[in-house]
Parts: C-alpha cells; structure tokens; sequence
C-alpha cells in the first residue's frame, strides 16, 4: 500500500516536471517530426503528424534542441524550417522561436509556436514571410515564458484559426524578444556574444 502511494507521488512528480509540445495540423497532410537534440540531452524519436490532428509530445524538462517537419513521401534527412526550444533554461524560463536560417524556402511545414496556456508571445508565421522569425544568425526573435508547454502549427489554412488566438501584429512586435543564444542553450551569465 505505502508502495503504491509513493510510486503515485513520484509518477505525479514527473508529470509536473515534464515539458510538453502539442503539434496543430492546420490541413490535410500527414507529416514527420523530426527532433535534433543538443548534445547531453536524451533524444526524442520521429513523430508523425496525420493531417488534421494534433499530437501532444512530452520532453524531459530541462530538454533542449530543435524540430522540423517533412510532408508524407518527402526526405526526412533534409531540414526545413525549425521550431526551436530550450526549456526550463537560464533563469527558470523556456526559451523559443521559429527559425528560417535553414530554409526560409519551407514554407510549409512548420509555422508557429506559442505557450499554451497564455497564448503569447508568438514566434513564426501564419503567412511566411513575417518579421517574427528568425532569417539571419544574428535576427533577435527568439521569445520567452514561464510556461513549460509549447504549441507548434504544422502546416497551411485560413487566418481564421490563427485569428482564433487573439494574436495579431502588434502582441508580436511588443514581445519581449532575447538572443538566439538563450534557445541553443548557449547563454550564461558570463555569455558575451561579442566574442
């Protein structure tokens, strides 16, 4: 019985800690997720998205590194357009963005990331190409929260969903943004991105 009680307690405390993604298919296309890890940090296999759907991942708090998606019948081993995320990082706060440094041309894959519950900040597009990306190294776009799960869209639709949010252009021009430094899990206190 006290067995059962603790192993509860532990299994509630690992689920508290946990970090999640809720990948939003926004049309028909079935997609791969492929995860790239930052080193020191345990891998998360390919997950597939069926068009329409959305599919909840747990991470590993703490987790740092990047996705990309791949349509149905396309080459999983060439990156595309990246959601990023370091969580629980510097300072207690999940780092994130969309980035296009790889492949500004995929626009059809992913799209956007924002913190589940409050919504804002958002990073990535509804319609590429926006000002809330990254598209050069040096680009100051990635976003911060307190929250520990993220929503990424996969995919096109009509601005009504995206709309559904409340967000628009002005939450993403007034969202405090940091260096990309903080999503790759390069930032500390000592960090100076000068050298």
């Amino acid at each position: 019985m006290q067995f059962s009680k603790l192993a509860t307690l532990l299994a509630s405390a690992t689920l508290a800690t946990a970090a999640s993604v809720t990948f939003k298919s926004l049309d028909s296309i079935t997609r791969t997720v492929r995860f790239t890890t930052n080193p020191s940090h345990q891998q998360i296999p390919d997950l597939v998205v069926r068009g329409n759907t959305e599919v909840y991942q747990e991470f590993p708090d703490g987790w740092q590194g990047n996705w990309y998606a791949v349509k149905q019948g396309g080459n999983i081993g060439i990156p595309g357009m990246l959601g990023e995320v370091s969580f629980s990082a510097w300072g207690a706060i999940t780092y994130f963005d969309v980035s296009a440094i790889v492949d500004a041309g995929d626009i059809h894959n992913v799209h956007m990331m924002w913190p589940a519950k409050s919504g804002t900040p958002t990073s990535g597009c509804a319609k590429f190409h926006c000002n809330n990306a990254y598209y050069a190294p040096d680009d100051v776009q990635t976003k911060t929260t307190n929250e520990k799960d993220l929503v990424c869209t996969l995919g096109e639709t009509n601005s009504t969903i995206i709309a559904s949010r409340s967000a628009d252009d002005e939450e993403a021009a007034n969202a405090p943004v940091v260096e990309r430094a903080f999503v790759l899990g390069k930032w500390t206190p000592t960090y100076n991105p000068q050298n």
